[in-house]
């Protein structure tokens, strides 16, 4: 039996002031990221997708929102798929800022494997792989769509594809409201997918700079401003 479990980021978050938020409440969506979200639900509402699960977040609530519509689905708040967290959650950055230049903030870099800085990479995969197994059971020989952020996705990506968790987070191939999708075949993943049917909503800037065109930078000790 085919099951695809999507997992959608979020959409662009309104947050002028560049601070990290992380998992803290009153992060909206942007105008562009509701356009966002809305593109995403233009994309895969006609897809045999029979539940939407949403991080209890409001920037992945919102992204979930228009999805839910088209489809008829009432949005199931999923804590095990929240944002990641992150020891500098309330710190503020600009765009030539760093926590690398912040020397205060050495003592929290010292295990980049852990992350030392955040929740263990291992944690996540622990949490996300749940919620997705959890799932593909109940969505089983149909779709579902989990919208989540970041991090979790991409860590999520590197296990099932069985590669380090210590990486540069320049080279997250995950965008705003971008999808990944894992296809099982009964319980066995078989395909992993990629797409962005948001992409061409991103500002060119932004697509140059992945800190930008990111979102949700808490996770991330080399800084840049989230959005």
């Amino acid at each position: 039996m085919r099951t695809t479990v999507h997992l959608l980021r979020h959409g662009e978050v309104h947050n002028p002031t560049g601070i990290l938020y992380g998992r803290r409440p009153g992060y909206l969506l942007s105008d562009l990221g509701q356009q966002m979200a809305k593109r995403v639900a233009e994309s895969i509402g006609d897809r045999d997708i029979t539940q939407v699960w949403a991080s209890p977040l409001e920037r992945a609530q919102q992204t979930a929102q228009p999805l839910a519509d088209t489809l008829g689905l009432e949005i199931r708040s999923e804590d095990r798929i929240i944002e990641s967290a992150n020891t500098f959650e309330g710190e503020v950055f600009t765009l030539s800022d760093s926590i690398l230049t912040r020397p205060k903030m050495w003592r929290h870099l010292w295990n980049p494997f852990r992350p030392s800085w955040g929740e263990p990479y291992k944690n996540i995969v622990k949490r996300m792989m749940a919620a997705v197994h959890d799932a593909r059971d109940e969505a089983a020989g149909h779709e579902v769509v989990l919208v989540s952020h970041q991090l979790p996705i991409w860590t999520t990506r590197l296990h099932v594809e069985g590669r380090s968790f210590l990486h540069n987070p320049r080279s997250r191939q995950c965008t705003l409201c971008s999808v990944t999708s894992l296809v099982f075949d009964d319980d066995r993943l078989v395909e992993l997918d990629y797409s962005e049917p948001a992409g061409d909503l991103i500002p060119v800037t932004d697509r140059k700079d992945p800190f930008s065109a990111g979102g949700d930078q808490a996770d991330d000790p080399s800084g840049g401003p989230a959005r």
